[in-house]
């Protein structure tokens, strides 16, 4: 089987991995790929959002499916043109991919069909949302609708902070047009989870929970980030909070979609928060999310690539038995450059060390220097390291002393990875 995998971060490393654990006899072509990826798969230096070469690309090589990691190709339309090509793809049309390139129409999605998540208000005028802000007092969250690179989202905890990040957003316009219109958004609180589902647009497959670390610093402090770590499984995600997530809000968001006439189908992320008064939606994304999937991946026991599969080639998964996951449990660290989020430094040299067993290191901002061959930083978030251990605080300890003997200039990465669950482990014991 030959697969072309498009993107070049951390999540297409950790599928490129998972596709070559499923069939080690597959092809795969990843486009643009990078420095971590060339070693286990072909790069070809196209970018994720050139569909036409992608769409040339793809025709070439006679590639059997194509695989969608980011966001910003499949808002571009690429299932679409790759579907009227004939070509199997995996991931939602540009129209149901709005689930994550609108958060308002995914807001107004879920408030028309009574899928829980927070009140909010739509704003295109500082004074309106300023005047939004004052009137439901903090903390508040203010939200770009558009696509901000998981960035775009300020939980404020006074008025002030919160007038600033609408100031910033459209005054200052530093997300750019995915910041022309923001939410003024009810502040939930609670735990939140993430939940990933392979659909064909209306049956499910559900894959393991996890939990995020969105802020740059130890115990939520700091800028929000594309993420900066994740564990899995999470205690809190029973089977019947799990089978309440898909009745009220899985089921409902897809039967939602193909009323509106944009069926989704492909990967469907839900950002659960887990409010005194049950689960509600944070934010859907229409992709696998990163770093969830460098975490989720290397616990499943199934193979991925027959949903995967299916899904691309336009078959129902009715009859899809669910995924079973290995003994144990998953901690991701994530390794940021000097800098990030705003500014990260780039070309710094990186000073590896060899995993050990059950360590599994997927390169999300890495190249190769020209003179030395070397691996560089490249990217803000520059690697993700994961630790599969039979317990949860074996895998936190031992992914964080892997992650103190890797080196770069300004290395940042946060050393309390699950710091909520090992709280309820020791609270418990």
């Amino acid at each position: 089987m030959k697969i072309l995998v498009v993107g070049g971060g951390g999540r297409e490393h950790a599928l490129v991995w998972k596709f070559l654990q499923d069939d080690p006899s597959c092809e795969i072509i990843v486009a643009p790929g990078n420095a971590g990826i060339a070693q286990i798969a072909r790069c070809v230096p196209v970018a994720a959002t050139d569909i036409p070469a992608l769409l040339q690309l793809a025709q070439r090589e006679g590639v059997d499916m194509t695989m969608v990691g980011p966001e910003a190709p499949l808002a571009a339309g690429i299932v679409d043109v790759f579907r009227a090509a004939g070509l199997p793809i995996f991931g939602p049309t540009s129209q149901a991919a709005r689930i994550e390139t609108s958060k308002r129409f995914a807001k107004e999605l879920m408030l028309a069909n009574g899928i829980p998540t927070a009140g909010a208000t739509f704003h295109q005028s500082l004074e309106s949302a300023k005047a939004a802000v004052r009137t439901a007092g903090a903390p508040i969250v203010v939200k770009a609708s558009g696509l901000a690179g998981g960035k775009g989202v300020v939980v404020a905890q006074s008025t002030e902070e919160a007038e600033n990040a609408v100031e910033s957003m459209l005054g200052d316009r530093i997300f750019d047009q995915a910041g022309s219109e923001i939410l003024i958004e009810e502040f939930m609180s609670g735990e939140e989870l993430s939940i990933f589902v392979i659909t064909d647009g209306e049956h499910f497959v559900m894959l393991p929970a996890a939990q995020d670390h969105k802020r740059l610093l130890d115990r939520d402090g700091g800028p929000n980030t594309g993420g900066m770590g994740a564990y899995s499984p999470v205690s809190l995600a029973t089977s019947a909070l799990l089978e309440t997530i898909a009745e009220t809000i899985i089921r409902p968001t897809l039967r939602a979609m193909k009323k509106a006439g944009s069926p989704f189908t492909g990967l469907l992320y839900a950002g659960i928060m887990l409010t005194p008064t049950g689960p509600r939606v944070v934010e859907f994304n229409c992709r696998f999310g990163d770093p969830e999937t460098e975490t989720i991946l290397p616990l499943l026991k199934s193979r991925l690539l027959p949903y995967v599969q299916a899904v691309a080639e336009g078959a129902s998964l009715e009859g899809f038995a669910g995924v079973t996951c290995k003994h144990g449990h998953a901690a991701t660290i994530v390794l940021a450059a000097g800098g990030y989020p705003a500014r990260p430094r780039l070309g710094d040299p990186v000073q590896f060390s060899a995993p050990p067993p059950g360590m599994y290191v997927f390169h999300s901002g890495t190249a190769l220097a020209a003179d030395s061959g070397s691996f560089v930083t490249a990217g803000g978030r520059v690697l993700a390291l994961t630790c599969v251990a039979p317990s949860l605080p074996q895998a936190v300890v031992r992914v964080r002393e892997f992650a103190e003997r890797i080196q770069f200039e300004g290395k940042q990465f946060r050393r309390d990875i699950a710091h909520r669950e090992l709280e309820r482990i020791a609270r418990t014991t």
